[in-house]
């Protein structure tokens, strides 16, 4: 990466068709006519100043010549060349290597030189989901059993029915039933989104957004990319446009709407939902101050309604069998299936959907059990940032109210299990490691706090007074 400093430098002209390449992608005019087009300038970001351009054109330019050019920066600023036109009227230009301005800097990891990379080696092995053909199953059922790269075999196995359904109900009967579902984010913090998406359609007057949160860092999770790769339609954009699915008129509804995907940077900030829009405008990937809330001041400063995908898939089934029909699974606070993340040593690892209320021990069971020494020691529930329980716990129902009341957390579905061969200190000090390098520096606390936090836990690991507390008691699988 570079530091963003205005200098001499100028872009390769492959920089610059990779650059201009990209904006045209997205139907952009690269030439800067005036101040208010530059894809980097300060001030509010409003969609006219094309600042939410910035990722699209970084990540071209790294892809074009393996990092972030000084040159490329000056070519996407839109200043390319200006410290040459300076010092040809006599000026004085000084490089120097920062100016206060490192909080517009892009994080990009360094890659090779090149086209575009791949990012699945060419021999993987084809996915399989452990429950596949369950019949069962409501959020994964198209999985493994529809063609991921064909509309028709989408529409098939039921696509759009959901879609074309809602346009037959209207958009209050629809709000009605997320309402009256009971359905909650699948994010992490489990807002209902009857209440979310109400807030957002009581605005008036300015357009609205609906913006799936894919950014999927959490360690250990994984439920997001795969839906998105195995359950289609992610790479048809243009064919949806084409068959009368997006665009003008959509679905033959009456409303206008169309999708755009955006590649974020991989930072783990940028899962909360206010430093995603940072991100997607431009800006540093840093949360936002609440009020004013995403509902009334989101993506772009208009209303937003930001869902997980998860949480969106649930939406389809609601719409296709009604809100009683789906709270008759899982519970009656925790409606419905949840998508799980099962990672460590279970003999089954990958993606299960439960009904909510199923036990820790029954999902376990379901994964196969645990491997290794046979002995589970410790689960870890909701990633990095959740918690850890042990063999005590597998009685446990997986709930919203239950995880709640015992002290840990859902959270973006993973369950992590570790045998008793797991040194559970190098684990801590592992998560405190993730922390301190994926802080996003805004507050003391945490730019700080993190910092000492894992200092202090590899100190005590090092001088062996940090131990893991003895187990209450142990399950062991069959081998």
């Amino acid at each position: 990466m570079t530091d963003l400093y205005l200098g001499a430098d100028r872009a390769t002209e492959s920089e610059a068709a990779a650059v201009d390449a990209a904006l045209r992608a997205r139907g952009v005019d690269p030439v800067v006519r005036a101040e208010t087009e530059r894809l980097y300038t300060s001030g509010r970001a409003r969609r006219r100043e094309r600042r939410h351009y910035l990722l699209p054109a970084l990540h071209a330019l790294q892809n074009a010549a393996g990092w972030i050019s000084p040159g490329g920066i000056n070519y996407i600023a839109g200043y390319d060349g200006l410290a040459s036109s300076v010092r040809a009227e006599g000026g004085h230009v000084h490089l120097g290597p920062c100016l206060g301005q490192c909080e517009r800097a892009p994080a990009l990891f360094v890659q090779g030189a090149g086209g575009r990379p791949d990012y699945v080696p060419a021999d993987a092995e084809p996915f399989e989901l452990p429950q596949a053909g369950d019949p069962s199953l409501r959020l994964l059922r198209r999985i493994g059993t529809a063609d991921p790269e064909s509309l028709e075999s989408y529409i098939a196995h039921g696509g759009y029915e959901a879609l074309r359904r809602a346009g037959q109900m209207g958009a209050e009967a629809v709000l009605e039933a997320v309402a009256a579902s009971g359905l909650s984010g699948r994010g992490g913090a489990a807002f209902p989104t009857g209440v979310k998406w109400r807030a957002v359609a009581a605005e008036t007057g300015r357009p609205k957004h609906v913006v799936a949160n894919c950014d999927e860092s959490e360690p250990g999770t994984f439920k997001d990319r795969i839906v998105m790769e195995q359950d289609p339609f992610a790479g048809a954009i243009e064919r949806l446009r084409t068959a009368g699915l997006l665009g003008p008129d959509a679905a033959g509804t009456g409303h206008d709407f169309d999708i755009a995907i955006w590649r974020g940077a991989g930072a783990y900030i940028c899962g909360e939902e206010t430093a995603l829009f940072n991100s997607l405008e431009g800006f540093r990937g840093e949360p936002r101050n609440k009020p004013p809330f995403p509902t009334t001041h989101g993506s772009v400063g208009e209303p937003t309604a930001i869902n997980n995908p998860e949480t969106l898939l649930n939406v389809l089934d609601v719409i296709i069998e009604g809100p009683d029909a789906y709270r008759s699974r899982g519970t009656e606070r925790s409606p419905g299936t949840k998508l799980l993340c099962l990672s460590g040593n279970v003999r089954r690892s990958g993606l299960y959907e439960v009904p909510f209320g199923t036990t820790l021990g029954d999902l376990l069971a379901l994964a196969g059990g645990i491997t290794g020494t046979g002995e589970l020691q410790a689960v870890l529930m909701g990633g990095a940032a959740g918690s850890f329980v042990g063999p005590d716990s597998l009685g446990l129902p997986l709930t919203l109210e239950d995880t709640r009341a015992a002290g840990t957390t859902l959270g973006s579905g993973v369950v992590m299990a570790f045998d008793t061969s797991v040194d559970m200190t190098d684990v801590v000090v592992r998560i405190a490691e993730f922390f301190r390098n994926e802080s996003c520096g805004q507050c003391v606390p945490c730019r700080v706090g993190a910092v000492r936090q894992h200092e202090t836990l590899v100190q005590m690991q090092k001088r062996g007074s940090l131990s893991p507390a003895p187990r209450p008691s142990s399950t062991t699988w069959p081998r």
